[in-house]
């Protein structure tokens, strides 16, 4: 049996863990660079600032909550979160430093997160299937 088909919780584990702290850690930034830059630059009010920011904190508690049940489909709504983030870059014609930030910083940790809750969502699959066997060779053991 290959390596990948093997129940290993611990890696599970670890991958939602990694996963989560990306998208709690890239939520945390981006809520404190829109209020940053509202009001540290464009010279917004803080309240109005705070609203701002509302969109990343909403977005990202919407990520976790979601992805807690739906790895997969959180996944999924991370690449095309990513796929729209490029988009939106070449259309409006970023320059490179944008390029360069928005790709560290927004589009790399979305595909690793997404990357993430896959191969957790992979070995939670895997580890109920072998679950389910050890069940059906244990009864079947005590008849």
């Amino acid at each position: 049996m290959s390596a990948e088909k093997v129940c290993n919780r611990d890696h599970m584990i670890v991958e939602r863990l990694f996963a989560r702290g990306f998208v709690a850690i890239g939520g945390i930034f981006w809520i404190s660079a829109v209020f940053g830059g509202d009001y540290g630059y464009r010279g917004i009010s803080p309240m109005v600032s705070a609203r701002n920011a509302l969109l990343p904190l909403l977005l990202t508690i919407v990520v976790l909550g979601v992805g807690w049940f739906y790895e997969r489909f959180v996944a999924i709504s991370l690449v095309a979160g990513a796929a729209a983030v490029v988009a939106w870059g070449v259309v409006s014609g970023w320059e490179m430093g944008v390029w360069s930030l928005v790709g560290l910083t927004l589009v790399a940790p979305m595909l690793v997160s997404a990357s993430l809750y896959w191969m957790a969502s992979r070995m939670e699959r895997v580890c109920s299937i072998a679950d389910a066997r050890a069940a059906v060779g244990g009864a079947a053991a005590s008849l």
